[in-house]
């Protein structure tokens, strides 16, 4: 008999290929059959006007704290993914040592937006080894997780605060190369690490592995080399001709994929920059690597605040510097006419032809957030209008606010290509062989970014409202083509032999709700957050956690070791003779 039935559902794949209805079978976790199947089941689920497809692989999270919190991984459970993966940008949170953890708390807390007491109470911090994390969340997780190594965690256990400020020595990278060989052997699904200039630690200066020349990255890559089913993933920020040469460079030093995140589309005027970006993966594959972008669902409404300054502080000048100082130093700061010129100098410097640009322009910020009374008649409005209605500086305005919040108040970018022309020219990135759908965040910045929902945004946008991509391809992309990335094995198809990871949902409806902020994270901390419409079930390893939307309890989820769970990618394997070439241009396709 088998465990549960999926009955008269629309059945899609993964592979790409069209749809067919049918019936699916599980029996110990797995799909054991699919088409017509015959038999009695233990459990019937009834798919009628509904798609059954496999659950979609988030290639980008930062979940590796909240599998403590919060072991069901929401939202992403609702939004139909049923496996993560973490640890990456060199922000793992193993190895550990007693001395590193308040430090890399702190790094967290400011470079990845999760909030210090909830670090502080809600995170055991009792392991040491990789291991040791990955075996103390083992049968206590709600979906399929594996975790990259990060590199600022090793550099910071080794070399201790030399870490920050300095190059390391032969005997310190020699240790750091041994400790990453244990956590692969441990499990560790690869070495993430980060050049880049957004990326500051609790005390505002460079993470550690901003520290490190380029030889300690490749050399650590190397080590990469030596395990299975194992990879390699670098945020690089700017792209000068070092970066690049870096990235092919330690994609052939480590024998794998390197992926990089995030190829952000806006629309037309962003479709040179995006190309030129590409133009890296094309370098890396004529010197025998691979280089694969992560390209978000959509642009994200960042949120920005001036006691964390995370993204802000990356603006010139002497804006980096106001986030070291303490609070009450930068208040004193922020309120004094001479330093806010000095400020909008340095903003007005940024070029146009930059991401940056949209953390510089301060009159197109809206305001999100504020806790003063007198001040909440400016949710919701453009700093500049507010500006020009009351004869006051973009500058003034923006940071009286700030201070009446003692600088807790939230302002939202606005990118904009929220429309047909940024989705067409969206989904020809994502149908492109040198990208993943990807760089969700999830986990992470939890006041500032709502990437979380890409799943249910491009079967929503992508596929339903703007009809640039079928729903066949979006599915493929969300699920085979991630599993292969990541050399996951027996997931991303609905196929006998394969777990039963599925998503079933109605394709008329499917989308993410409004954005809100949901306040159940510990220590009275809230998080940015947006429900899921039209998901009704969702199966990990053949166990329903998500019926008729609403959460199970239960906690099916797998823990992935490296070379257990996976294998190995080498470059040259994600290229696909069918892929669209990106051009900018108009797109052809149209949606079943």
């Amino acid at each position: 008999m088998l465990d549960l039935k999926i009955t008269t559902g629309t059945i899609v794949d993964g592979s790409g290929t069209p749809r067919f209805r049918g019936d699916v079978g599980v029996k110990n976790g797995r799909v054991v059959a699919i088409g017509k199947v015959s038999g009695e089941a233990h459990e019937t689920i009834d798919a009628t006007d509904r798609i059954v497809a496999p659950g979609f692989i988030d290639a980008h999270t930062h979940y590796d704290a909240q599998v403590f919190w919060d072991p069901t991984l929401s939202p992403s459970c609702y939004h139909g993914v049923t496996t993560v993966i973490g640890g990456f940008c060199g922000f793992s949170i193993a190895p550990m040592s007693t001395e590193a953890t308040d430090y890399l708390m702190r790094m967290l807390a400011r470079v990845e937006g999760m909030p210090l007491e909830t670090l502080r109470t809600a995170v055991p911090w009792n392991w040491r080894s990789f291991g040791e994390f990955l075996s103390s969340i083992d049968g206590k997780i709600g979906l399929n997780a594996g975790f990259f190594a990060g590199h600022s965690a090793i550099r910071r256990v080794v070399m201790g605060q030399r870490a920050v400020g300095e190059k390391s020595t032969p005997d310190e990278l020699e240790r750091m190369k041994e400790l990453l060989g244990e956590s692969l052997a441990e499990g560790a699904l690869g070495f993430s690490t980060t050049i880049s200039k957004t990326h500051n630690d609790g005390d505002g200066n460079p993470v550690p592995s901003r520290w490190a020349d380029y030889s300690e990255i490749l050399e650590l890559g190397r080590v990469v080399s030596q395990y299975e089913g194992t990879g390699l993933e670098l945020l690089p920020g700017n792209f000068n001709p070092d970066t690049i040469q870096l990235m092919a460079d330690l994609s052939v030093a480590g024998k794998r994929p390197v992926n990089w995140n995030a190829l952000l589309l806006i629309g037309r005027q962003d479709a040179p920059r995006a190309l030129s970006y590409l133009a890296v993966s094309d370098h890396a594959r004529s010197r025998g690597g691979e280089v694969i972008a992560l390209t978000p669902a959509t642009p994200p409404d960042v949120i920005v605040n001036f006691k964390s300054g995370a993204n802000i502080d990356a603006n010139p000048g002497i804006w980096p510097e106001l986030f070291k100082w303490p609070l009450h130093k930068r208040i004193e700061a922020l309120r004094d006419p001479e330093m806010r010129e000095r400020m909008a100098a340095d903003v007005g410097t940024v070029p146009d032809d930059t991401l940056m640009k949209f953390f510089a322009r301060l009159e197109d910020f809206r305001v999100e957030s504020v806790k003063a009374e007198k001040n909440k008649k400016y949710i919701g409005g453009r700093i500049g209008d507010i500006a020009k209605k009351e004869a006051r500086k973009p500058i003034d305005v923006m940071l009286d606010i700030a201070l009446d919040d003692d600088l807790d108040a939230g302002f939202a970018t606005n990118f904009g290509g929220d429309d047909y022309e940024g989705y067409q020219l969206r989904s020809q990135l994502w149908r492109d062989d040198r990208t993943l759908i990807g760089a969700s965040d999830a986990g992470a910045h939890l006041d500032q970014i709502d990437t979380f929902a890409y799943s249910s945004t491009v079967l929503q946008k992508g596929v339903r409202e703007h009809r640039v991509i079928t729903l066949e391809e979006a599915i493929y992309q969300m699920s085979d083509r991630p599993a292969r990335y990541f050399g996951l094995i027996d997931r991303g198809l609905l196929k006998p032999g394969y777990h039963a990871d599925i998503v079933i949902f109605d394709e008329r409806t499917i989308a993410r709700g409004p954005t809100y902020y949901r306040y159940d994270v510990p220590g009275n901390q809230f998080r940015v957050y947006a429900d899921a419409v039209g998901i009704d079930h969702v199966l990990v390893n053949g166990v329903p956690i998500l019926c008729r939307g609403e959460h199970t309890g239960r906690l099916p989820g797998v823990v992935f070791r490296s070379g257990r769970d996976t294998r190995t990618v080498l470059p040259g394997a994600m290229r696909e003779d069918r892929a669209v070439e990106f051009t900018g241009g108009a797109s052809a396709v149209a949606a079943n």
